[in-house]
């Protein structure tokens, strides 16, 4: 095991933190070289997947807001059926004031665009139900035409919210199942839009830089030493969502 920092920049260390670099320096099994190619993986991954995510959040926030539109009026966020969870109406509120003080109108494309994820994603929760059947269920298909039901996206988009959170904080996601969250990021943009997926497709690099063979982490289990990030993210997938993230 190393007791020095022996790797290619001297002092890295120090800047990440000792428990930031404990955690990788534990999943390489004291070598520090291997855990700063870890926390260099994590970081790389990290970075290739705020393109999907990014896609994601703009195709899903820019669907809905057209479906809705259609039925109900460019300001249909405005009505309080459309306002079913508290914080849904606090994001309006917030998204207003942030504009005025900007000295902008608060056109509804500017609200559209001011609020979180967290507010779309909530659109599709169970308070809604009666709506998708109304409206939302026109804003996505399936490759074969076929229509999808509500929770064909809400059994995705509790972990792809926390696994945004996490991102956006620079936290590690290497012992996430980042493959399974990748296809299921890529196959709901797809339902809203394919030329969105496919665009991703083309221009995010998840695909070259995760390991053929998947990641090996030391981890603190009796039976074996390491075991593939496939393995060590298994209960990853069944996270229960953060609300409002």
């Amino acid at each position: 095991m190393d007791t020095e920092d022996s790797t290619p920049y001297p002092g890295i260390e120090d800047v990440l933190s000792a428990d930031r670099f404990g955690t990788y320096l534990g999943w390489a099994g004291g070598d520090r070289n291997k855990a700063l190619a870890l926390y260099t993986l994590n970081a790389m991954l990290s970075e290739s997947l705020h393109l999907p995510l990014h896609m994601l959040e703009v195709t899903l926030r820019n669907r809905i807001h057209q479906v809705m539109s259609a039925a109900h009026g460019d300001a249909w966020f405005d009505m309080p059926e459309h306002q079913l969870n508290p914080f849904q109406s606090d994001m309006i509120a917030k998204a207003r004031k942030e504009l005025a003080e900007q000295g902008k109108d608060d056109i509804p494309a500017r609200i559209v665009a001011a609020v979180t994820f967290g507010f779309w994603t909530a659109m599709l929760g169970k308070e809604y139900e009666n709506l998708w059947q109304t409206t939302l269920k026109d804003m996505a298909k399936r490759e074969d035409g076929k229509g999808l039901r509500r929770k064909d996206f809400t059994k995705f988009l509790g972990a792809i919210r926390t696994l945004r959170n996490r991102l956006a904080h620079h936290e590690t996601v290497l012992y996430w199942d980042l493959r399974k969250h990748y296809a299921n990021i890529l196959q709901m943009t797809g339902w809203l839009s394919p030329v969105a997926a496919d665009w991703c497709r083309a221009y995010c690099r998840f695909e070259s830089l995760y390991p053929v063979d998947g990641v090996a982490l030391v981890v603190d289990v009796p039976e074996k030493e390491a075991i593939s990030i496939s393995e060590a993210s298994a209960e990853q997938g069944r996270i229960e969502p953060a609300r409002g993230l």
